[in-house]
């Protein structure tokens, strides 16, 4: 039997715990660059979302990634996670 546990991960937004896969990452590195992290493995300070286009736009609208990732983001990072919930939907 094959019973490895499920990493749960706190979906930044909602507070949610949900398995790392439904999440999508993003990362902040040592330099300040932030991006979103489809690998789970990139180094540097990460925070959890969930993939819903309400879930991001609330992000957006209460800053709440940029607290946590201590980090300014620019509009098109909202917009490729827009995208990636669109593409997720399908």
């Amino acid at each position: 039997m094959n019973n490895r546990k499920v990493p749960l991960r706190k979906c930044v937004v909602t507070g949610e715990m949900k398995p790392k896969k439904e999440l999508v990452r993003i990362v902040r590195t040592k330099e300040g660059e932030v991006s979103i992290d489809l690998t789970g493995k990139k180094n540097g300070r990460g925070a959890y979302l969930t993939l819903d286009e309400q879930c991001i736009i609330q992000a957006k609208k209460k800053n709440i990634l940029a607290t946590q990732l201590k980090a300014s983001l620019e509009d098109e990072l909202y917009e490729e996670l827009i995208q990636l919930a669109k593409k997720e939907k399908q």
